[in-house]
């Protein structure tokens, strides 16, 4: 079963944008309440969709370039990227069901 990955700004183009597999970015904080209230469910979105879609985790308070070249301002931040491209977009903490049919429109 696949979890979400916790990736750097180093590792943003080799995971997400060279990816041939659509990535689901979620921009979050440690000290986000609702970035914590979605974990669970994005582990349950990384299982559920394990081989059609990879799920990544990316701290604005460590990983200032990236959180800035996408335009983070607010978190969580959920950015689904399909061969490179920004194709989608959902800022805050929405029920699974919302977020799978969001991804299921781009896969």
């Amino acid at each position: 079963m696949s979890h979400p990955t916790q990736i750097t700004d180093d590792q943003f183009e080799s995971e997400v944008i060279k990816s041939s597999t659509p990535v689901l970015v979620d921009f979050w904080a440690e000290w986000c309440g609702p970035c914590k209230a979605i974990a669970p469910t994005l582990e349950e979105i990384a299982g559920d969709y394990d081989g059609r879609l990879k799920v990544v985790k990316v701290d604005v308070d460590e990983n200032h370039q990236s959180a800035t070249q996408y335009g983070i301002r607010s978190i969580p931040s959920l950015l689904l990227f399909k061969d490179g491209t920004e194709v989608d977009r959902i800022i805050g903490a929405l029920p699974k069901q919302q977020l799978m049919e969001k991804i299921d429109s781009h896969l």
